[in-house]
């Protein structure tokens, strides 16, 4: 049930959309045991010109860059787990965007379940739910 938050250098480009949101869903599966049928992803582009890394503009650098922002439950993950979502996700914006720079980020919010969830229901509810049905 992850919302992942994707900014990108370069214009908008469905295809290349498309690929970013398989590819995240397929990893955050893989990785942090998230089920790929309420996975969301959202992105945005952002023009190289106005995009900047150590004072100068990924337009200037010759590179691309990526900002992605996923929001989990906090304890469903171990530091192993995220360590190496971390990595695989570096590797597939690499690929992705032909190359990233080392200035490109991403970000695991680990919150309270009571605080997270969709379709009006936390996941506090619904993990004390499928307690209740298991009992």
């Amino acid at each position: 049930m992850p919302i992942i938050n994707v900014n990108v250098t370069g214009k908008p480009d469905a295809a290349l959309s498309a690929r970013i949101a398989r590819d995240l869903t397929k990893i955050t599966a893989t990785q942090l045991r998230k089920d790929p049928t309420i996975t969301a992803v959202a992105i945005s582009y952002i023009d190289p010109q106005h995009w900047f890394a150590g004072g100068r503009s990924l337009a200037e650098h010759g590179t691309n860059t990526f900002w992605l922002d996923i929001k989990v439950v906090d304890g469903t993950n171990t530091k192993l787990e995220l360590e190496a979502y971390l990595k695989e996700i570096f590797a597939a914006f690499g690929r992705l965007l032909g190359s990233a720079h080392e200035e490109s980020y991403a970000f695991v919010h680990e919150v309270p379940a009571a605080a997270y969830g969709y379709g009006g229901k936390t996941q506090e509810f619904r993990f004390i739910s499928g307690r209740l049905k298991a009992a």
